[in-house]
């Protein structure tokens, strides 16, 4: 059953990287200290709204794969998708940013070293910071929660942050 999970979401992924604009790389560490890896596509909104001298507020589309390395020799898979509110300050060459979105995910293994998530399905938190800089380069740090939202007990959560970097064609 996990590879199953496993084989249809690199599927998905990478048929969202054919037609994507932009792809993006992670790497993190958990709550657990899990360390994760995460490749993602992500699609622009087509609007950009509160326009000013200072910046703009727009957002993008994002469909990830994360991979859960446990210390234990646990490991788990995630496919998430989430819109995500990006405000991108102004300027030439260097643009900071902030950015929230809320989504959902699937994890194929309802446990994650210690934690006990209760369900696959998991809400998916993000708050990130980060700078956009020369043709289409951009790199910034991400802090994630999952959470069932206490739809299913246990609902003990999981937490992971990382350093990410995206490339826009």
């Amino acid at each position: 059953m996990r590879r199953k999970a496993l084989l249809l979401s690199l599927g998905m992924l990478a048929a969202g990287l054919v037609q994507a604009a932009d792809v993006s790389f992670e790497v993190g560490n958990s709550s657990e200290s899990t360390t994760t890896v995460r490749l993602g596509t992500q699609f622009d909104f087509a609007t950009q709204w509160y326009q000013s001298d200072t910046g703009h507020l727009g957002g993008y589309w994002d469909l990830g794969y994360t991979y859960w390395d446990g210390d234990d020799a646990s490991s788990n898979h995630t496919l998430s998708f989430s819109p995500v509110l990006l405000y991108e300050f102004a300027g030439e060459s260097l643009r900071p940013y902030v950015e929230a979105g809320i989504g959902v995910a699937a994890f194929a293994d309802t446990r994650l070293e210690e934690q006990k998530l209760g369900s696959s399905f998991q809400f998916e938190d993000r708050l990130g910071v980060g700078l956009r800089f020369g043709e289409g380069h951009d790199v910034g740090l991400r802090i994630y929660h999952y959470s069932n939202a206490g739809i299913k007990d246990p609902n003990d959560g999981v937490e992971h942050y990382s350093l990410r970097y995206r490339l826009s064609f």
